[in-house]
């Protein structure tokens, strides 16, 4: 499906015309007060992960690729991938680590995900915005520091690192941001 530059947002996929698959990372238009405005489009081709970056006129025509996404639960890990079915169908799929990247340590049974699929192939996914995980292993809360001080870090039950507030013990259950793996705030359980 053709659009226009200026219309493409991060996340999209697009087929460019070497016939491969280009996540959007980045879609930044430039309007100079004298020239042609244009839209700079920052993306990794999903077949091997290499970056590129495209620049095109606002009004030029880009090929956008038809995605459809579903929701996916997810089920488990095993040696070919990580399980997903979907709860309508209760078709099941197996997603590769190069598609789930970082995201793969936030993953916990029952999470329902969107899932993007391109002629019956996963080729992106998106968690919950944020997760709740405990905290197993930080330093002791010294005394005399206060919550507005700096963060210390953490290691989480899913082997994952975190800088918390250091009032935060061990045992402690804490929201987490699964784009970027940030302390959000203490879990309300």
């Amino acid at each position: 499906m053709k659009v226009i530059a200026s219309s493409i947002r991060k996340g999209n996929i697009l087929e460019r015309d070497d016939g491969q698959l280009y996540v959007v990372l980045t879609a930044e238009s430039f309007h100079p007060g004298k020239g042609t405005p244009t839209t700079q489009i920052d993306m990794r081709r999903l077949s091997d992960g290499v970056k590129t970056t495209d620049r095109y006129k606002t009004t030029e025509q880009v090929e956008r690729a038809y995605v459809e996404d579903s929701n996916f639960s997810y089920l488990y890990k095993d040696a070919e991938g990580y399980t997903f079915m979907n709860g309508e169908t209760y078709d099941q799929i197996v997603i590769s680590d190069d598609v789930l990247g970082d995201q793969a340590a936030y993953l916990q049974e029952g999470m329902i995900c969107v899932v993007s699929m391109f002629n019956e192939i996963a080729v992106g996914i998106q968690l919950p915005a944020r997760v709740t995980l405990e905290i197993v292993d930080t330093e002791p809360a010294m005394k005399g520091q206060t919550a507005s001080s700096s963060y210390k870090p953490a290691k989480l039950s899913n082997g994952a690192r975190v800088m918390v507030p250091p009032h935060i013990a061990i045992g402690t259950r804490i929201v987490v941001q699964t784009d970027d793996g940030s302390y959000v705030e203490r879990a309300k359980d």
